[in-house]
């Protein structure tokens, strides 16, 4: 790779870690249109690039998760249990979802990245009513309904190549638990997310022509430069999320969804109508 490219992906990188340690986002709906645009300037295939993006996204959570998941636990932030119950659902549906990706077309994904983070976006706007502390363990559902639950977050998150956090804070205070905790559970749920997305796009991407660099669809050169930048600055954003207004950021960084929104869409056109 180019400086330049190095330069912007450390930028992505740093800015994507901020982000999911801050909000408790996924910084796959960042990443993946950016990376998305970077490696189609490196010549990668049209039709292919959305996959390699995706996947390469899935995969720094690896890194990612690890060193948020850190800065949360040491403030109690992490429910365990919650975690556990929902990591087999997670481990089964995060594969599956990268066999989906790796079979559908791009335009199909690149579609539906782009409607899906437009509805993230526009829930970030709307008001949310704070629920009770310690209803947890009374609204919860039980296992079968956790494994449930962790297959959907999985399976969207390999999709989407984010760390879930966009389905599991929401689920999580949807059923008492406080935000906080919340995005800590989340955090731990990532790296079961992208250590069974990561495999599954190895394996779905094995038999595919793409540039030197790639194993299956993960593209190493922009993952070992994005992870590098990112397990340095998502400590900080845990630190910083238990002392900002994080509603308030989190309405800012909703209209920058909707701006790489509109980009994933006319993507999906192209792809369609080229």
């Amino acid at each position: 790779m180019d400086l330049t490219t190095i330069l912007l992906l450390l930028l992505l990188g740093a800015g994507t870690g901020f982000l999911a340690g801050l909000l408790g986002i996924g910084g796959g709906m960042v990443m993946v249109p950016f990376v998305t645009m970077l490696l189609e300037q490196r010549g990668f295939p049209p039709d292919l690039v959305i996959k390699v993006a995706i996947a390469t996204s899935l995969t720094t959570i690896l890194f990612t998760s690890l060193s948020s998941v850190r800065a949360h636990h040491r403030r109690g932030a992490v429910l365990w249990r919650v975690a556990a119950v929902l990591a087999p659902g997670i481990v089964a549906g995060s594969f599956v979802g990268a066999q989906i990706a790796g079979a559908v077309r791009g335009s199909l994904l690149a579609g539906f990245f782009g409607l899906f983070i437009s509805w993230a976006a526009t829930r970030m706007l709307i008001p949310k009513k704070h629920p009770v502390d310690g209803a947890a363990a009374q609204t919860l559902p039980g296992r079968a309904g956790m494994f449930g639950v962790g297959a959907l977050i999985g399976v969207f998150s390999a999709l989407l190549g984010a760390g879930g956090a966009f389905l599991t804070v929401p689920f999580l205070t949807g059923r008492g638990v406080r935000p906080q905790n919340a995005i800590g559970t989340s955090a731990a749920c990532g790296f079961p997310i992208a250590l069974a997305g990561t495999l599954g796009y190895i394996v779905a991407g094995l038999h595919v022509e793409l540039p030197a660099g790639t194993v299956g669809f993960v593209y190493l050169p922009a993952l070992v430069t994005i992870a590098a930048a990112s397990v340095t600055t998502a400590p900080l954003g845990a630190r910083a999320a238990h002392a900002l207004p994080t509603e308030s950021m989190k309405k800012v960084f909703a209209f920058t969804l909707y701006a790489l929104a509109a980009y994933m869409l006319l993507k999906a056109y192209r792809l369609v109508t080229a």
